[in-house]
């Protein structure tokens, strides 16, 4: 790994920070900003390095408020991942919005359904409202800053090290 390659990760894990500090009002306390980097470092840097983030971003996230799911946590760092892994396939394909509705439903729908068979209907219920605003937030925030950020990391050299 290049030292480009390692300060870019670094810088988008501590942006990852800063958005998981910024939490949405719900049931569980982890849900918050902490994916936009990740998103844009999907485009930016490259999917895997996109998926990493993601993972730590939301283990962050969770660390914040004391692990309130237990491991369960981990599970949904996998799913992140696997989700901006997946956005950042569809938007190098230039499928740009099936990749937005794709995260979007992803990460605010799909990704707690395994919430709804371990803890009920009730808890699936109470968290929908917040993820699903989370995740229209995150997505929202990639999607404006990732077409003024591409010119500068390809001006310098630095977009998919």
């Amino acid at each position: 790994m290049s030292g480009k390659r390692a300060s870019l990760l670094a810088m988008f894990i501590a942006l990852s920070v800063v958005g998981a500090i910024l939490k949405m009002p719900s049931a569980v306390g982890s849900i918050a900003l902490d994916a936009f980097p990740a998103l844009i470092a999907a485009v930016l840097i490259g999917n895997r390095s996109g998926a990493l983030i993601a993972s730590f971003g939301h283990l962050l996230s969770a660390l914040i408020v004391g692990f309130p799911l237990g491991p369960m946590h981990l599970v949904i760092a996998g799913e992140m991942a696997a989700l901006v892994w997946l956005f950042g396939k569809l938007y190098e394909a230039n499928k740009r919005k099936v990749a937005a509705v794709t995260f979007a439903i992803g990460n605010g729908v799909v990704a707690p359904l395994p919430f709804l068979f371990l803890l009920g209907t009730g808890f699936y219920v109470a968290i929908l409202p917040s993820l699903v605003i989370a995740s229209v937030l995150n997505l929202a925030l990639a999607l404006i800053l990732i077409p003024r950020l591409v010119p500068l990391f390809e001006k310098r050299g630095l977009a998919s090290l």
